[in-house]
């Protein structure tokens, strides 16, 4: 049914080995977060870069990326340890 309405209405068609059902639960990864049914989260290998690679002079951008998920306290970890860096 998709797949027909795909084709007819909007002339697109889905990759046959690239189509994954999941549970809602699970969310949808994509861009870095993972959207949930009510709000998005970080994805972890995300957050592990970010740690490493935040310094003073790319931190407003970190948290930047961060205004657009549930990071509060990811937030307060990085402003903690650019604090205990100075």
């Amino acid at each position: 049914m998709l797949s027909k309405f795909l084709k007819d209405h909007l002339r697109l068609e889905l990759h046959p080995k690239k189509i994954s059902i999941r549970k809602i639960a699970q969310g949808v990864d994509f861009l870095g977060y993972v959207s949930l049914p009510h709000y998005r989260v970080l994805r972890t290998r995300t957050k592990r870069r970010m740690l490493k690679k935040v310094s003073k002079n790319n931190i407003t951008s970190y948290l930047g990326m961060l205004t657009h998920c549930k990071g509060e306290k990811l937030k307060n970890t990085i402003l903690a340890t650019m604090k205990g860096d100075n």
